[in-house]
């Protein structure tokens, strides 16, 4: 089991006679008033983990629903292609309406100059954050955090560095340097009036910090599904955090967009892509909107069939509650995914 099927299933066993507390499940580790470490969460390492999985013909049935966490520190490298998320439309950035940071899950307030940087992923996890991973040319990556407050960017633990960011420290965009051997540079700062930002990376390359920030631009928004958008949801529900890793692009590619309802009724529905799937599966044994689907064994999860090269299930039943099979289907049925996954521009 990994950490994260660990921190889950310590969530579930502690709640086991109530409602889930989702809240619990989606907040980020802070650490108000105390320094703490951070583990790494390797279960998250999607990009690698896909090539396992994704690289067979068939799946197997599907684990736990996908749960948005911190992106994670990878060394993969950056293929030539820079998979830029589509606009969000009529959307303010974050210099124009600051307020606006982290207060929908389906959109990013700021960007990247694809001719100075590179995305790697994105995240909005309903925590008040947004999360860009960029590769700044020639250097390390370097993870940027966005809130329109200093206290929800302030004590944000740094995934991969098993060391303390600075708390309380001023947004004046002073480089602090963590750590040792190579440990961290971190750098807090007010890109614009109302907005607090902070930029990570492992290593000691000053440098490299400085073109990932000099990439960022906020003067436009992006939407945070980039090739997957969900046009229909089940009575009641709503998105509550998305997540794409876009680190292996375009050999593989990795979105997470999550649905709750209430306080305690969860589905993920998640789009795997990997350049290296051979065949299909055939064997479907439901249909939705005319289309061929299966459901697993278990009855925990969904897949619309025929994306080339792709997987997308809908993860409901045991251990979240709520959600069912008809509500996943409503879902499949209304989900939108881009033409050519490896193209960006039908992403639109």
């Amino acid at each position: 089991m990994t950490d994260l099927d660990d921190r889950i299933a310590s969530v579930l066993r502690e709640r086991a006679e109530g409602d889930i507390d989702t809240d619990r499940l989606l907040s980020r580790s802070r650490a108000r008033g105390r320094r703490r470490q951070v583990r790494r969460r390797a279960a998250t390492g999607m990009a690698l983990a896909l090539v396992g999985v994704l690289g067979l013909a068939t799946m197997t049935a599907p684990g736990l629903p996908g749960l948005p966490g911190r992106l994670p520190w990878t060394t993969a490298t950056p293929a030539i292609v820079n998979p830029v998320p589509p606009r969000a439309g009529g959307v303010p950035g974050a210099a124009q309406q600051p307020e606006l940071v982290g207060t929908d899950p389906q959109v990013l307030h700021l960007g990247v100059d694809p001719a100075k940087g590179r995305y790697l992923g994105w995240q909005v996890v309903g925590d008040g954050v947004e999360t860009l991973r960029i590769g700044p040319p020639g250097g390390r990556p370097v993870t940027i955090d966005v809130a329109s407050t200093a206290a929800a960017v302030d004590g944000l633990a740094i995934d991969g560095l098993s060391i303390d960011a600075p708390r309380g420290g001023a947004f004046d965009g002073k480089v602090w340097q963590l750590g040792s051997n190579p440990g961290g540079l971190v750098m807090l700062w007010q890109p614009a009036p109302g907005v607090y930002a902070r930029a990570a990376m492992p290593g000691r390359d000053r440098a490299a910090l400085a073109r990932a920030v000099k990439a960022l631009k906020w003067d436009e928004a992006r939407r945070c599904g980039g090739p997957l958008r969900l046009t229909a949801l089940p009575a009641g529900a709503r998105i509550a955090g998305c997540r794409v890793d876009v680190s292996s692009f375009p050999g593989t590619m990795d979105v997470v967009v999550t649905l709750y309802r209430g306080t305690s009724d969860m589905m993920s529905v998640r789009l795997q892509y990997n350049a290296g799937i051979t065949g299909a599966r055939s064997d479907s044994n439901r249909t939705i909107g005319g289309r061929p689907a299966y459901l697993y064994p278990d009855g925990m999860g969904l897949e619309l069939l025929g994306l080339p090269k792709a997987h997308l299930i809908a993860e409901f039943g045991s251990p979240w509650k709520g959600f069912t099979e008809a509500d996943a289907t409503t879902v499949l049925a209304g989900a939108k995914v881009a033409k050519d996954l490896t193209d960006p521009e039908t992403w639109k």
